[in-house]
């Protein structure tokens, strides 16, 4: 049985798209059958892996919504990973889910039939915590948090560790911690640093070591709708993600 990991944070900019995608392909290019699912309505996940939010016939808002076959909505990118697209159609979804029946275990039913087929899944969810934040974190076994390296990324924290408890509580009892991922990481920072230590103190054991830093390629590589490990192969980035992504397997697979 696959396992499925939300990558979630619903502070903006602090990398949480960029991890999905690459974090997914680097774990595919070590050899695991991988999924991502794309539930942002920016469909920011779907662009980066070279597929075109223009095109799609099925996705992840038809699914949801319409109770389409999600085995009609999956398509296999060039990048070993498959990905269940999303378009900005998915912007009406988190008003549309209201009046639907079990309207927070949606994503959890449409994934059901596909997720043994994998060894991870991973859910790309959106900045913010709304219906579809909530099928997400109520769908996937973990929450990877990736945490920007500032002072109001630790208030944004706590929101989340709030909202994962009312999840847990509601909906999902065995939701737990996957990790938390520095990102846009710089050493030579102090307040860098003191998120660092301060983050470490409530987490321990579960933040990685692994760290993404900061870098012109990772920003640079969806615009050519490639993974890092395929933009820029032996750059820094695909190197930071390439070793979160032994990490991580490395925690799962011990």
């Amino acid at each position: 049985m696959g396992k499925v990991i939300a990558v979630a944070n619903q502070k903006g900019g602090v990398g949480k798209t960029t991890t999905a995608v690459n974090l997914s392909s680097c774990v595919a290019a070590l050899g695991k059958r991988v999924l991502v699912v794309d539930l942002d309505p920016q469909g920011n996940t779907t662009s980066a892996y070279g597929v075109s939010k223009n095109k799609l016939d099925s996705d992840i808002y038809t699914c949801l919504i319409d109770d389409e076959d999600v085995r009609q909505a999956v398509v296999k990118t060039e990048f070993h990973a498959d990905l269940l697209p999303s378009n900005t159609q998915l912007a009406g979804a988190a008003v549309e889910l209201v009046n639907l029946p079990r309207r927070e275990n949606r994503l959890r039913s449409v994934l059901a039939p596909i997720v043994p087929l994998y060894d991870y899944v991973f859910i790309d969810c959106p900045p913010s915590l709304d219906l579809l934040t909530i099928n997400g974190l109520c769908a996937c076994d973990t929450v990877l948090i990736p945490l920007q390296c500032e002072y109001f990324a630790l208030e944004g924290l706590s929101e989340l560790m709030n909202t994962l408890k009312t999840v847990r509580k509601k909906y999902n009892r065995y939701l737990d911690i996957e990790g938390v991922v520095f990102t846009m990481y710089s050493g030579r920072l102090n307040l860098t640093m003191q998120v660092v230590a301060q983050v470490k103190k409530y987490y321990g054991n579960k933040v990685y070591r692994s760290v993404i830093p900061r870098t012109v390629r990772l920003s640079e590589a969806p615009s050519f709708g490639m993974p890092i490990n395929y933009y820029e192969p032996n750059g820094k980035g695909s190197d930071a993600y390439m070793e979160l992504a032994r990490e991580f397997l490395a925690n799962n697979e011990s």
